[in-house]
């Protein structure tokens, strides 16, 4: 009994640490109609949006913080 029960605890870690495994990523991208950069949470699929440079990031915050430095989302 003692085992199963270690077995299923054990099991149910695993997929709840296997679900929150699973990285954000944030990009940078840039409106070709507005001319301004944003982050955003999923890749762009228009032809309108462009990933900056390398624009791919882990945390928002990382994400905001580079845009900052780029040229193309300075240059406005």
């Amino acid at each position: 009994m003692k085992k199963s029960l270690m077995i299923g605890t054990l099991a149910v870690a695993v997929s709840a640490f296997a679900g929150t495994a699973v990285a954000a990523e944030f990009y940078v991208v840039h409106d070709a109609t507005t001319k301004k950069c944003t982050v955003v949470d999923t890749k762009p699929t228009t032809t309108t949006t462009t990933i900056v440079d390398n624009g791919v990031f882990k945390t928002k915050t990382e994400a905001e913080t580079s845009m900052k430095t780029m040229k193309v989302c300075t240059s406005n």
